[in-house]
């Protein structure tokens, strides 16, 4: 799996995007690419770095917007305002029109999160899988300092079993336990917080975490399953976004299996949220509630009547949920681990790149019973 991924991740890096179109337009360097990391089936080098003595084809860049991406990248497109985060569709070997390369590095801290709650809506289960990507740009490979907050802590009592010594006190992030990229050097992480690393071309994880400390979750759900009369039941669903207003949430959609027997759902939609839809899933007996939209501090509810094909002997709350959840929160991270600045070694006076520092929060799993 480890190969695979870094196979698709080397191929990013040459084709700047992967999907159909690119693979199908840079057969022969994919091939070309193929043929040097894996030597007849010994893995031989996935370093992007490395490859780029041995590669002479030049990747055929596809125009991104046209494409659907592949990949976390893709959260960063925005309807068609393109953040300026979606250059890291970009060839890291290919030059700009012009000939020149856009000096430019990104940093992008990726949060999944994962809550059960209880059918009262108490925190059941929380825990954040987290991990600060890197993709440079920057000719040279200059010396890269990223500065972390200087209350992080690592392991429940401050020390880790990585013996990455605490000194700061107990802090008010702690992780659980963390690794690192093989080019990061950690002499002052345990006085300042800092990560000093000779960026490879290419992307790679620089860290990654795992918090399983107290977090505020940025949705509640609640959801609620009552008989209404013979051959009838309510559903009413409740979310709210806890997270601030200056945060928005994309691609929600909330999904719920109902009682085998249900024959039809009509649903009472609230008017006011950002391009809903509530469907009933008739093949796999499933409620589909999806919202383009949620600003932070909104709250939206649906309800449900169900009409079922027979009676049903049983719990209702037994044979129907639990409500699970999917979305996408750009620029907010719940485990409040931040990037305080990324220091570029300075090659001469007029040495200026851009620095894209993005954050991102994804469910993993994201579950209310019922």
């Amino acid at each position: 799996m480890e190969l695979l991924q870094r196979i698709a991740r080397v191929t990013k890096d040459y084709l700047g995007i992967l999907s159909e179109e690119s693979l199908r337009r840079n057969f022969v360097l994919v091939y070309e690419l193929l043929d040097e990391v894996i030597d007849f089936g010994y893995v031989q080098t996935t370093s992007t770095e490395v490859l780029k003595s041995y590669i002479f084809n030049e990747p055929i860049v596809v125009d991104a917007a046209r494409v659907p991406a592949l990949g976390p990248a893709s959260i960063f497109m925005q309807g068609n305002k393109r953040m300026p985060g979606t250059a890291v569709t970009k060839s890291v070997v290919a030059n700009e029109p012009g000939g020149r390369k856009r000096e430019e590095i990104f940093v992008d801290i990726i949060e999944k999160i994962s809550v059960t709650f209880s059918s009262s809506g108490y925190i059941l289960t929380s825990e954040i899988d987290g991990t600060i990507q890197m993709k440079s740009y920057l000719t040279g490979n200059p010396e890269i300092k990223l500065a972390l907050n200087e209350d992080v802590s690592i392991g429940r009592g401050g020390n880790s079993a990585y013996g990455y010594g605490n000194s700061i006190g107990s802090g008010t992030v702690i992780l659980d336990d963390c690794n690192f990229h093989e080019s990061v050097h950690l002499d002052n992480f345990d006085l300042d917080r800092t990560l000093s690393l000779v960026p490879s071309d290419g992307e790679f994880s620089v860290m990654n975490y795992r918090m399983t400390q107290e977090f505020k979750p940025p949705f509640r759900v609640n959801a609620l399953i009552e008989e209404a009369g013979a051959l009838k039941a309510e559903v009413i669903i409740k979310i709210r976004a806890e997270f601030p207003s200056s945060a928005t949430a994309n691609t929600i959609l909330v999904q719920m299996p109902l009682p085998s027997y249900t024959s039809r759902v009509s649903f009472d939609v609230e008017p006011g949220a950002i391009g809903q839809m509530a469907d009933f899933k008739e093949a796999n007996k499933r409620l589909e509630w999806s919202l383009k939209k949620i600003v932070g501090g909104a709250e939206h509810t649906l309800r449900a009547k169900l009409t079922f094909s027979q009676e049903s002997h049983g719990n209702l709350t037994k044979e129907a949920g639990p409500v699970s959840m999917n979305f996408t929160i750009p620029m907010y991270n719940a485990s409040r681990l931040q990037v305080k600045y990324l220091q570029i070694a300075k090659k001469s006076k007029t040495y200026n790149p851009y620095r894209w520092v993005r954050y991102v929060t994804q469910a993993n799993s994201y579950v209310a019973r019922m």
